[in-house]
């Protein structure tokens, strides 16, 4: 049987807890339908150094307890579930999990993204057997060895700055001529003895035997293969929406469409975060994007 909500939210992070947080404090029945743990992907990020308030820093895992625990007292429940789909019912939102079903008189989007593959061989096969995502968790397999860091963003830079403080050597390999990463994480990696950045380079492949041995990697129409112990891939992020296509509208990369309010393409529905069209993707507007979304829902259930 399906439990009926004021706002129901899905995803649990910095978008999605500040969402919860405002419309609990303006009165509303409020659940955040979360698939893993409350906090998101920030918490994998060792130090968050651009969140306003934290002068010394915040690590991702502290960030997102806290801002759960304010959720939770303002009167937010938390479901750990999937949502699968959204359905549009006269004045009810219906959200279809894997475990319940949800229904609201409004919605808050705030699923997030998934980190892109580069969808070459071996990526699938040595993912957790030298292959990884998340530099604070898995350096201490890698002390002491040479890895190899994918990407050439925000993400890349301040994860390899992580990496290199454990591991031997660190090769950074960019497809682009520059950095597209803020200019602080790009002098930081400047100041690294041990890391050697590719410019103009790809690898193409991952080999292996029961784990990662080596990179092929391919600059121009020159290929060659580099030993590494690790590949540790920051190449960007794809929207969490493959549930709501056919139901909202989307942008051509997947991105959820939003009006000035932050209202999708269905009344009573609202996006927040990176899954949004045109979010600058940076955990301040996140969070800002939640308190917008969730002000906006209020005052669309006031109309009701």
């Amino acid at each position: 049987m399906a439990e009926d909500y004021d706002v129901a939210i899905v995803g649990a992070g910095l978008a999605g807890l500040t969402a919860a947080l405002y419309a609990g404090r303006f009165g509303l029945r409020t659940v955040v339908i979360e698939r893993l743990a409350a906090g998101g992907q920030v918490l994998n990020v060792e130090k968050i150094e651009n969140y306003p308030g934290f002068t010394q820093g915040i690590a991702g895992f502290d960030l997102g307890p806290l801002v759960q625990e304010q959720a939770e007292a303002a009167g937010a429940e938390f479901l750990l579930d999937t949502a699968t789909g959204l359905q549009i019912d006269a004045d009810r939102r219906v959200l279809r999990c894997e475990g319940a079903e949800v229904t609201a008189r409004a919605v808050v989007i705030a699923a997030g993204s998934a980190l892109r593959s580069l969808g070459i061989p071996g990526e699938a096969d040595f993912l957790g057997k030298g292959v990884s995502h998340c530099a604070s968790c898995d350096a201490p397999f890698f002390v002491g060895k040479q890895v190899c860091v994918i990407g050439g963003g925000d993400s890349a830079l301040d994860e390899a700055a992580v990496l290199a403080q454990q591991v031997g050597r660190m090769l950074l390999v960019h497809r682009g001529p520059a950095f597209g990463a803020q200019r602080v994480a790009v002098d930081r990696l400047e100041r690294l003895s041990n890391v050697e950045t590719l410019f103009n380079t790809q690898v193409v492949e991952i080999v292996g035997g029961q784990t990662v041995s080596s990179v092929v990697l391919r600059d121009g129409t020159t290929t060659r293969t580099q030993d590494v112990a690790g590949v540790f891939i920051f190449v960007g992020l794809e929207p969490n929406t493959e549930f709501l296509r056919g139901v909202l509208d989307l942008d051509p990369t997947g991105h959820v469409v939003v009006d000035a309010h932050l209202q999708t393409s269905v009344p009573g529905v609202f996006a927040a975060g990176d899954i949004r069209q045109s979010s600058s993707r940076q955990l301040v507007a996140a969070a800002g994007d939640g308190a917008s979304a969730a002000v906006a829902a209020a005052r669309y259930l006031e109309r009701r």
